[in-house]
């Protein structure tokens, strides 16, 4: 079980431990602990006392061979057995505990890490998600959060513990026979040279792992999203796709061989270095106890306690990665909480009037923001920087619609049409003059109520994977199905809403893509109706 405990500690990316982590981001750290402390504080004092007890079992069992057997004191072997039996339970329960706590401190943390992210994430502007690839996003509320996780379970129980263990058990055995524990000593060098050659080599290979899969991820999620798929069938690269899937995942094959023959190498010395220590301490021990240095109980102790050295031995080798790897985790995650949207609302903002109609654009500019203003380089499969700003879209734009009037913007493409309908949801901000709606500036105005007043349907409507009825129940939660029935006639969709397998219930598919792409507008303009902005 520790050699299966150090193999995960191994194939983490040791590269970690150059990184720098800021002071900053350690008082945040502990700042997002704050809420968990009594619970650490109790946690920790379990994981130092089940650490401590480590060594009572082998002392129990010197007392009871040198002093019960080999006397023939019955009642002493009889109590001695059942305190061996005690403290088995009592290591139990202490075990329980301690994993009871660590996974309330985990999961508590996990959830305190993931909402702050989604709430985060969810308030960014538009141009944040232009850039960013979701599934790199995606990553960070998942593999980063847990990985930071482990920073208040599992790699701080551990090295609480390990260091503990090495204290305890080592003065004990010193104690003991110091002889014999310097002879044990010599052979631990080698144990972490092992664990350090094959350590490196693990993480190399892990890593290049990790990227073929992560290849072999994207390129699925790309071919088989419906989009992906159409592209595919009109343009016939099924052998093209096949030959480059193949190639990659040949590469992954070839470094899982290697990560297998590795493990096996390190497995082998892992085992090897503990018997022959564990023969050292018999050989030695049992040639001390011919010569009356020693008692055969103090032998069997001392490989007692042996076996229970080397484990935390070898975490003690790799907590530095470990320890970096959850800080590094930490630091990912606190990146994107830092990175501020470019649509911020203002602390005195106003609710906007509910039945405000008038829109006004009153000389405005726009230019899209750069990527270093919106985005990280570490959420974009291609990270680069823009060779040059995208240069104003919109050039002193005025303009002003009245309630009940149908204004049309006509252009080509690239000339600003969706850019001026982002401006008047504040999708974006204009760079220049001013966007107002019932005379306000959208500017001055709370999100939720301009949300409230504006409301558009997009060229590609974008529906969830769900039911009609869940679609269009997303712009009025508590609609009943009369108000879903008005606002398809009045989209004049309901004659096909009603020929579907279960009607209101029919499930749309991924983006909707079961319907029609004029049946998606149509859908999306009976939910806006139903909005009613």
């Amino acid at each position: 079980m520790s050699a299966m405990r150090s193999m995960r500690s191994l194939r983490r990316d040791r590269t970690v431990v150059d990184a720098r982590i800021s002071r900053a981001t350690l008082r945040r750290v502990l700042t997002f602990a704050g809420p968990h402390r009594r619970l650490i504080g109790v946690f920790l004092v379990i994981v130092v006392l089940d650490a401590a007890i480590v060594v009572v079992n082998p002392l129990l069992i010197q007392r009871l061979i040198d002093n019960g057997i080999l006397r023939s004191d019955v009642s002493l072997v009889v109590r001695l057995a059942v305190a061996m039996a005690g403290t088995s339970v009592v290591d139990a329960l202490l075990g329980i505990a301690s994993g009871y706590l660590s996974s309330q401190i985990g999961e508590g943390l996990i959830f305190d890490l993931r909402t702050s992210v989604f709430a985060h994430v969810q308030r960014m502007s538009l141009a944040f998600f232009t850039r960013t690839q979701t599934g790199a996003l995606v990553s960070r509320l998942n593999n980063d959060v847990i990985g930071a996780q482990a920073a208040f379970s599992s790699t701080l129980s551990n090295t609480v513990s390990n260091v503990v263990s090495v204290v305890v058990v080592g003065i004990t055995m010193f104690v003991l026979s110091w002889q014999v524990t310097l002879g044990c000593l010599l052979l631990f060098p080698f144990l972490l040279l092992a664990s350090r050659l094959v350590g490196n080599r693990i993480s190399r290979l892990t890593r290049d792992q990790m990227d073929g899969n992560a290849e072999l991820g994207t390129m699925m999620t790309e071919r088989f999203n419906v989009g992906g798929a159409l592209l595919l069938k009109l343009f016939g690269r099924r052998e093209e796709e096949d030959a480059q899937y193949a190639v990659l995942a040949g590469r992954v094959r070839d470094v899982g061989v290697s990560i297998s023959l590795v493990s096996r190498i390190f497995m082998a010395a892992m085992l090897l270095i503990p018997s022959l220590a564990t023969a050292l301490v018999y050989g030695v021990g049992g040639i001390m106890a011919i010569r009356g240095d020693l008692q055969p109980g103090t032998v069997i102790a001392m490989a007692t306690l042996l076996l229970r050295l080397l484990a935390p031995l070898q975490g003690l080798s790799n907590v530095r990665v470990d320890v970096m790897t959850a800080l590094v985790s930490f630091d990912r995650v606190f990146e994107i909480l830092d990175l501020p949207s470019t649509v911020q609302e203002k602390p005195d903002a106003v609710v906007l009037d509910p039945r405000a109609s008038r829109l006004e654009f009153d000389h405005v500019r726009f230019t899209y923001p750069r990527a270093d203003e919106v985005s990280l380089a570490s959420l974009e499969l291609v990270a680069r920087g823009e060779s040059r700003d995208s240069g104003q879209v919109l050039r002193e734009i005025t303009f002003t619609a009245e309630s009940g009037q149908l204004i049309a913007l006509v252009g080509p493409s690239g000339a600003g049409k969706t850019t001026i309908t982002n401006l008047v949801a504040r999708l974006y901000d204009a760079t220049g003059g001013v966007v107002r709606v019932g005379g306000v500036d959208v500017r001055d105005v709370t999100l939720q109520s301009l949300e409230d007043v504006v409301g558009y349907v997009t060229q590609d409507a974008h529906m969830f994977h769900d039911t009609v009825a869940a679609n269009l129940r997303y712009a009025k939660p508590g609609a009943s199905d009369a108000e879903l029935w008005a606002a398809l006639d009045a989209a004049q969709i309901s004659g096909l809403v009603r020929t579907l397998p279960d009607g209101l219930d029919t499930v749309v598919g991924d983006r909707g893509h079961r319907l029609s792409g004029g049946e998606r507008q149509r859908l999306a303009i009976a939910r806006l109706l139903l909005k009613a902005p």
